[in-house]
């Protein structure tokens, strides 16, 4: 019998490639969505699509707003940046940073693998294209795993969390190969954080990036951004 992982799933490239090496490592997964105010929510509907096609059987949304909290250009009526070469994106933090986003979403996972009786849960971070998120390094996982152990009912009674970041430390075009020789369909996610309907802008930080990954990966993009 597989062991089951909370798995957090945005819909995005990132996360879907996380689940697809979840499942690849034995893990039945719990997929767990946030639906938290975001101006880019189509991904939601990507989440469940993603999880439909990877044969996910326990999919779930938690709704919360933080856009009562603001601050992000996600949350926020601030723009989002636009046409950015790399460089500028690595620096300094982006107006599209979420505060405690991160930290929100993995106590919520952190409750729901508490739930199911599971100890292990999925995050589809990456510190290395970019990002500049404080939420992103491995500090922040190894440190929210130790946490684990003294927040909760199960850690004090023995249990050991263990945060998986299998995308810590991979670059876009690694994580791209690695998600299809796992058999991840791209053309399921969306990345785009300023989209049109269901198109990508093509402009922002995470379009680019993630253009680029496909790039240099030497794989198709599937992408369907506004010409």
């Amino acid at each position: 019998m597989s062991k089951r992982a909370v798995v957090l799933l945005s819909g995005g490239l990132d996360s879907t490639t996380c689940l697809a090496l979840a499942k690849q490592q034995g893990f039945e997964p719990v997929c767990l969505a946030i639906s938290y105010g975001q101006r880019h929510s189509v991904e939601l509907q990507r989440a469940r699509a993603v999880a439909t096609a990877m044969g996910v059987t326990d999919f779930r949304v938690v709704s919360l707003s933080l856009r009562e909290i603001g601050g992000s250009a996600l949350t926020a009526d601030i723009d989002v940046p636009k046409d950015r070469e790399e460089s500028a994106m690595a620096g300094s933090i982006p107006s599209t940073y979420v505060p405690a986003r991160n930290s929100v979403f993995l106590s919520l996972a952190l409750g729901l693998a508490e739930v199911v009786g599971s100890t292990d849960l999925f995050i589809g971070v990456n510190a290395v294209d970019y990002s500049g998120y404080p939420d992103c390094r491995p500090e922040f996982i190894r440190a929210f795993e130790s946490m684990a152990q003294l927040a909760t009912k199960a850690g004090v009674e023995g249990a050991r969390f263990t945060i998986h970041a299998p995308l810590s430390g991979m670059t876009k075009a690694d994580i791209i190969r690695a998600g299809v020789a796992a058999g991840v369909d791209y053309s399921l996610t969306h990345s785009c954080y300023d989209p049109v309907g269901d198109l990508a802008c093509g402009r922002c930080d995470s379009c680019r990036l993630r253009k680029k990954g496909f790039a240099d990966a030497r794989v198709d993009d599937p992408t369907r951004y506004v010409r």
